[in-house]
């Protein structure tokens, strides 16, 4: 089982004891020697005692057990027993005292989501910075854009790299808002939600008091059947990854095409190169930072899918099915945390851009023909285009030899910062054409 999910099922735990004792309901010296070693499985004791497998049936139950029988074996030994007294310390009675599988997973599953969260939004914030540095350092950068893979009009590879921040942004925002969901938990509700088995002074400070050992503003859901028996907040946590991997994987996609070559392609951009591309092909470098994005994507999307079949499974007051959407979501941020740190890292950073490529291909082209229509017209502009690409003549070539323009005209209308977002002044020369 995932390790930060094993320190949260022990802080469940340790925040039961201290709420019980308060109430009257535990045993003091019971309570300290819970507390205490569940505070040594927090700090990533007695790791090997857990030996259940991550999926498991009974909705966690055995991952529950496992840790109530650790802990009590642990706090029998601190109080001076041996282990398996648990007429010293019981896993059931004591450790697990009003709580129910029901209550405890799921809410040690959404601390583990906001925990293993923070590190991937540390990496969408360095990545969005890093896309906003290679936009300003692209800026003035002009290219050709691209519809379905074919010329079309002229931008500055800058756009580019702002349009994939600001995607980022937005992704990132999307992320952190449902994110919140994690932070209204069942605990108190025990087996269904009636809170059977707890003391009035439990159901009320239970969840502050785990709120304050875990840092998170945690709040009881309003109501304990709808938070125990649906899942939809980590269906909705799970919709929001693959849709920020789904993007990050387009931009990949555009990443390898923006590099394609070296000779070959269209070679506007350098990825940093990190690994021989072949076993057989000499000198060949592969766009490998990308690709595990890509793979990443797949695997996330997968993930997604199995999470929203597991949030549907269930039946009337329970979902069986947490241990696989633990499995699946936990897996998905840990990947995507791994996938984006390396792209910033590995690739993003390095980035260069061929400047020359850039402009030839932009000038060769005959997508710049877009620019004359307001001039000359649709019809015109069309016929020029088609005959660049017929003759292999470039669209200036054309316009001037046969006087459609005047130089200084089409210089004017041309011009690469006009033609990429700054208003140009040019109501004289449309008049004169």
């Amino acid at each position: 089982m995932n390790p930060i999910f094993l320190k949260n099922l022990a802080m469940i735990k340790k925040a039961a004891a201290m709420t019980n004792k308060q109430a009257g309901e535990l045993d003091e010296k019971k309570a300290d020697a819970i507390i205490k070693a569940s505070e040594e499985v927090m700090e990533g004791g007695l790791r090997d005692a857990f030996v259940v497998d991550a999926i498991q049936g009974g909705a966690g139950t055995s991952a529950n057990m496992n840790m109530n029988e650790v802990i009590a074996n642990r706090a029998c030994e601190i109080l001076g027993a041996k282990k398996g007294d648990y007429s010293t310390v019981h896993p059931n009675d004591h450790v697990n005292m009003a709580q129910s599988t029901n209550d405890v997973i799921p809410t040690a599953g959404k601390l583990t989501v906001l925990d293993l969260l923070k590190p991937l939004e540390s990496e969408l914030t360095r990545l969005e910075d890093a896309l906003s540095d290679k936009a300003e350092e692209f800026d003035d950068v002009i290219k050709m854009g691209r519809t379905q893979l074919q010329d079309a009009v002229p931008m500055r590879l800058g756009q580019s790299f702002h349009a994939w921040s600001v995607m980022v942004k937005r992704d990132h925002k999307r992320l952190h808002s449902i994110s919140r969901e994690m932070l209204t938990v069942n605990l108190g509700g025990t087996a269904i939600g009636t809170a059977i088995n707890t003391s009035e002074m439990y159901l009320n400070f239970i969840v502050p008091c785990l709120a304050s050992l875990s840092g998170y503003p945690l709040r009881q859901a309003e109501d304990l059947f709808d938070a125990t028996e649906n899942q939809d907040g980590f269906v909705a946590v799970s919709g929001a990854l693959k849709t920020c991997v789904l993007d990050l994987s387009k931009m990949c996609n555009d990443l390898r095409l923006l590099s394609s070559g070296p000779k070959t392609g269209l070679a506007e951009i350098h990825l940093p190169a990190k690994q021989n591309g072949s076993s057989i092909m000499p000198g060949k470098v592969n766009p490998v930072i990308p690709e595990v994005v890509n793979q990443v994507a797949f695997l996330v999307a997968g993930h997604d899918l199995t999470i929203s079949m597991a949030a549907e499974a269930g039946q009337m007051e329970l979902n069986a099915f947490e241990p696989v959407t633990f499995y699946n979501l936990f897996e998905s941020i840990e990947a995507m945390t791994g996938a984006i740190k390396t792209l910033t890292d590995n690739c993003i950073l390095g980035i260069t851009a061929n400047r020359e490529r850039c402009r030839d291909l932009m000038e060769s082209s005959a997508g710049i023909a877009t620019a004359l229509s307001p001039y000359i017209g649709y019809k015109k502009s069309a016929e020029i285009a088609k005959q660049s690409v017929r003759e292999d003549r470039s669209v200036r070539e054309i316009v001037l030899s046969e006087g459609i323009m005047t130089e200084e005209e089409l210089n004017q209308v041309l011009d690469p910062w006009a033609l990429t977002g700054m208003k140009p002044q040019v109501e004289a020369v449309r008049k004169a054409v």
